[in-house]
């Protein structure tokens, strides 16, 4: 496993460019983890993500916002992987939020239009970004 410094390394955008989906651990109650895939956006200094708000994994970030996130190369390339350990922070401010929605609706376009009925964002959804603390990978393309 090699340590990489932030998500701006090359590699690590070059790689999970392609993936769209990601998996989220987050802490449960009982110090046990809850592991869910995710649509997510990143940039630079962190991994975006949208959630229904009464889920469990919003509540337990709410209580606890150590969070780790996975992206691979799934069926297409299982040959590499990057995880993210890092913090979640609520994304509240309505700016903020039309930027993060505008990211996730030129990712996954139509898909995500149809499960939101348009473009607006349903008022039940919550935002938050991974802020990386420590990121590992493996097998990562040059």
């Amino acid at each position: 496993m090699d340590k990489i410094d932030n998500l701006a390394d090359p590699r690590v955008q070059r790689a999970i460019n392609g993936e769209r989906i990601a998996v989220l651990a987050t802490v449960q109650p009982d110090g046990g983890p809850l592991a869910m895939p995710m649509w997510f956006v990143f940039d630079e200094e962190s991994i975006g993500m949208v959630s229904v708000d009464r889920l469990r994994k919003v509540h337990n970030i709410r209580r606890d916002p150590r969070v780790c996130v996975t992206v691979d190369g799934g069926a297409r390339d299982a040959t590499w992987c990057v995880i993210v350990q890092g913090r979640a922070e609520f994304v509240t401010s309505a700016g903020e939020r039309h930027l993060l929605a505008e990211r996730f609706l030129v990712r996954y376009g139509a898909t995500l239009e149809s499960r939101w009925g348009g473009r607006t964002v349903p008022a039940d959804r919550t935002f938050f970004r991974i802020v990386p603390e420590r990121i590992t990978a493996w097998g990562l393309p040059e």
